[in-house]
């Protein structure tokens, strides 16, 4: 066997079910996770982390642990990393169950959401750039979201915006004042941080279908989680708070909500989360370097990992 595969017995001999152990659920029936990074990069360690995570609980319960690649960007999305992607979690050992899911096979699936949302007069188009919002910004302070300021509202209440739809790039964006109007009180359960309430409001008007690709990450994922049937989702803390849209967009949809689990995300030695965006060292390299799959996986000890909000 290649000395840079792990083998089944390296798996057992790290303890990761003292890591899952404090969220066992008991005997529950068909527990299905997912892995879902987006090919705009190489994985990094923190992705290792996510989507062992995944596969230790769903194995944990005899439940099913699925791959999907989140490919709809395609000015982002490469071959490459797509690749990159089956190889380093093959490297791990960390197989998932069935076929590779491609979010891009699900176009279809997902304008069917948007138009089911268009008919609830919920969405409205949004022709605005960058430096428009910016320069919308700059006159009309807003209230500031996870994601930073929301959208001022610029495009909300244009009047006779056919004729642009048909000659100008737009998004279309969640109205979100008119959707809480009516909403009742939604919550979601993460499994260490317990019960939330969902108040999407906090993100104002947020994108759902791009101009630049189709379905925003808000409907893909919420799309796709209902269509795997996952009953956990399991993911970075910094993934937290767009919980509350996808608990918003699964009521609107009349889809399933499923549990959550939010993990702590891996950081450098400067204290900032790993991410690809800081080029951080992605495990691509490490597997060049002749490092060790069991060498990634030390960091699998849940007191490391865990976190409280």
């Amino acid at each position: 066997m290649n000395n840079n595969m792990t083998s089944n017995s390296d798996m057992k001999n790290m303890d990761i079910n003292a890591l899952i152990e404090p969220f066992d659920i008991g005997d529950a029936p068909n527990v299905r996770t997912r892995f879902a990074p987006s090919p705009n990069g190489f994985l990094h360690q923190g992705h290792a982390l996510s989507a062992l995570l995944n596969r230790q609980f769903a194995h944990h319960h005899d439940g099913t642990f699925m791959l999907r690649i989140e490919d709809i960007d395609a000015t982002r999305s490469r071959q490459e990393y797509c690749d990159s992607i089956i190889n380093d979690l093959t490297w791990l050992g960390l197989v998932w169950d069935g076929a590779v899911i491609y979010q891009s096979s699900r176009i279809e699936s997902y304008k069917a959401a948007f138009d089911a949302l268009k008919a609830q007069d919920l969405l409205y188009p949004c022709f605005c750039s960058r430096s428009d919002i910016a320069a919308a910004l700059v006159a009309k302070p807003v209230q500031h979201g996870p994601d930073g300021p929301h959208y001022p509202g610029t495009c909300r209440t244009l009047k006779n915006s056919a004729h642009r739809m048909e000659n100008e790039a737009h998004a279309w964006r969640l109205d979100m004042s008119k959707i809480v109007q009516n909403l009742p009180l939604l919550t979601w359960h993460d499994m260490e941080h317990g019960e939330q309430i969902a108040d999407a409001s906090i993100f104002g008007d947020v994108v759902i279908w791009r101009k630049d690709a189709p379905a925003s990450y808000h409907l893909a994922a919420t799309c796709d989680d209902a269509a795997d049937r996952i009953s956990h989702v399991i993911r970075g803390m910094d993934l937290f708070a767009y919980s509350a849209v996808h608990r918003v967009l699964q009521h609107m949809l009349n889809l399933p909500s499923p549990h959550y689990w939010h993990h702590r995300l891996l950081t450098d030695p400067n204290g900032e989360k790993l991410s690809k965006s800081r080029d951080s060292f992605a495990l691509m390299q490490k597997r060049k370097l002749g490092v060790l799959p069991k060498e990634i996986l030390k960091f699998t000890q849940y007191n490391k990992i865990s976190t409280r909000i």
